[in-house]
């Protein structure tokens, strides 16, 4: 009898025990995995925000797939201009005098592939759709691009995400449920990493900074 009670008296205090560990331990073990996974993604976004960006540069609009922005990496052209500021005398009929007008000559220096201009010899651009996480990598970010009127003009605007339920999928949920549910100035905000959007005219993501100075 004092065996069995000693024995089970063990086992109840391993279990405490680890549940004690598990409760300080976890949510470290989480962030630093959130902050690994959230670091690969982002560094993945900055790609396609470099590729968009030259995608509207050459074309005038974002791209609204992957398929098409990959193909314009392989197929696009830059073409290099030079802008200079330039002068000349015109005679003005209605002051009878010769003034001084000032224009903006632009002259074509020549092309350059977008590939070499942005990548060179690196091949990443090719899986930009794809989520880089181990376990979900078949997975891919959600693209859309449309035109937006913005006081009277028309805009292109683009944006890329993904859940967090994705990136974090085999993660604990309770603490995935609280991450979900972030608003802080250090954080990733609400349920998804994005880039770009579709109401404003922006390129940034909704990452905090410390995320750039590792990317």
């Amino acid at each position: 009898m004092k065996k069995g009670i000693l024995a089970f008296l063990w086992i109840l205090i391993i279990f405490f025990s680890y549940k004690i560990y598990d409760s300080i331990n976890g949510p470290i073990e989480f962030n630093e995995t959130k902050n690994k996974r959230y670091a690969d993604v982002i560094r993945r976004l900055k790609i396609i925000r470099k590729a968009q960006i030259a995608h509207k540069d050459v074309r005038g609009v974002f791209s609204n797939n992957f398929d098409s922005l990959v193909k314009f990496i392989d197929e696009g052209i830059f073409t290099l201009v030079e802008k200079r500021d330039s002068s000349y005398l015109e005679y003005d009929r209605v002051y009878r005098i010769d003034m001084l007008r000032e224009i903006i000559v632009i002259d074509t220096l020549g092309t350059v592939n977008v590939k070499d201009s942005l990548f060179k010899e690196n091949e990443e651009y090719k899986r930009m759709a794809f989520i880089p996480v181990k376990g979900v990598e078949d997975s891919v970010f959600k693209i859309k691009s449309t035109i937006i009127d913005k006081n009277g003009y028309k805009v292109p605007v683009f944006e890329v995400k993904v859940a967090k339920n994705i990136v974090l999928f085999d993660q604990n949920k309770d603490l995935l449920k609280q991450e979900n549910e972030t608003i802080s100035v250090d954080g990733v905000n609400g349920p998804d990493l994005i880039l770009g959007s579709l109401s404003n005219v922006s390129t940034n993501g909704n990452w905090p900074t410390i995320f750039d100075a590792t990317n």
